[in-house]
């Protein structure tokens, strides 16, 4: 007779509700007139409804995600707060939980109505949430859990420029470098997603701001002690470089001797990942069609020892690479035709 009687099935709305009384629950289950039994209790009751939410969104053994439903627990997800307490109460859950959560909200941050993204007007009402989010690097226990949500707000143009503008942006130098290693590659991933997925927002940040960035760029992630942390600012630095957007940024980089000396000395590195990394923004350098007269007789003064650092840049990578193999032929043909030009003109 059991089945007759089987619990009905809660609907987002309500779904979300009992999450957001037991997060404000979990927010304050640390008051000394709370009973034990019935913390315990609020946070098992709290752990299962989270479960409950990530099978509506993800599915499980039974059943498929319904499209329908899950934009309609966005909405109402966003609409009670609950991104809010779930941020504050996340450090209070167990890691499965928090991972969990992550998921959701990773999840929900995606989710669309009419092509455009729900959680949009309530991360444009609640920036100043991503300094929580950003903040959380700091602490290794939630680092890959606030990134993760980090990177999912992102997408949102509203929350990069927020960042960007900020001055956050001059922690994430420090961050990168961070001891842990999955703290710092996230950080990294982070900073990537930061710098290329909203064109026309980095072109202006990068526009208003070019002096500061590339000086901490080249001091502190360029020259870093760290293999890793080098390698990844240098294919990151080449990607921020080549994007069309950024071309007039490109220039006023590729028209300073100290950037330039700076890849001088990393094509000189024992590392081929290096060399051929470096290379990539090295040859803008010399493509450069108004060098100016110093780039010009620095290259000149050093042509020999360049040509032959350049000739033997490989990778397993650019053996096959037809475009590296061109690229690497005109900065040669471009360098060895230079001539010196006198400082009286």
């Amino acid at each position: 007779m059991k089945a007759f009687f089987k619990p009905k099935s809660k609907t987002p709305a309500e779904l979300v509700r009992q999450t957001r009384d037991l997060l404000l629950f979990a927010d304050r289950a640390s008051a000394p007139h709370i009973k034990d039994a019935k913390r315990d209790q609020k946070m098992k009751d709290l752990i299962k409804v989270i479960g409950e939410l990530q099978n509506i969104l993800y599915g499980d053994s039974d059943s498929q995600p319904v499209a329908e439903t899950c934009a309609q627990l966005a909405i109402e997800f966003f609409r009670e707060d609950n991104f809010r307490l779930l941020i504050a109460c996340l450090p209070k859950l167990n890691f499965e939980t928090r991972k969990q959560a992550t998921q959701i909200v990773t999840n929900l941050q995606g989710q669309k109505l009419q092509s455009r993204l729900i959680a949009c007007e309530y991360i444009e009402r609640n920036l100043a949430l991503m300094d929580i989010l950003i903040a959380g690097y700091e602490n290794n226990d939630l680092a890959l859990h606030y990134g993760a949500m980090l990177r999912e707000c992102i997408r949102h143009q509203s929350v990069a420029k927020y960042i960007l503008d900020s001055q956050h942006m001059k922690k994430f130098f420090e961050y990168i470098q961070l001891p842990n290693f999955d703290v710092a590659s996230d950080v990294a991933g982070t900073f990537k997603e930061l710098l290329t997925r909203h064109k026309s927002t980095v072109a202006d940040f990068l526009s208003k701001n070019d002096d500061w960035f590339f000086a901490d760029y080249n001091s502190k992630l360029l020259v870093s002690t760290n293999y890793i942390t080098r390698r990844q600012a240098l294919k990151l630095l080449s990607d921020i470089l080549l994007e069309r957007s950024n071309s007039a940024v490109m220039i006023r980089y590729v028209s300073s001797v100290d950037n330039l000396r700076i890849h001088m000395n990393l094509l000189r590195e024992s590392s081929k990942s290096i060399q051929f990394e470096t290379f990539h923004v090295f040859k803008l350098f010399a493509a450069n069609q108004n060098k100016p007269t110093d780039i010009i007789n620095i290259l000149v003064a050093n042509r020999t020892k360049l040509l032959r650092l350049i000739a033997d840049i490989n990778s397993d990578k650019a053996v096959e690479d037809e475009k590296f193999n061109y690229d690497k032929s005109q900065v040669i043909r471009e360098i060895s035709v230079l001539n010196p030009i006198n400082d009286d003109g």
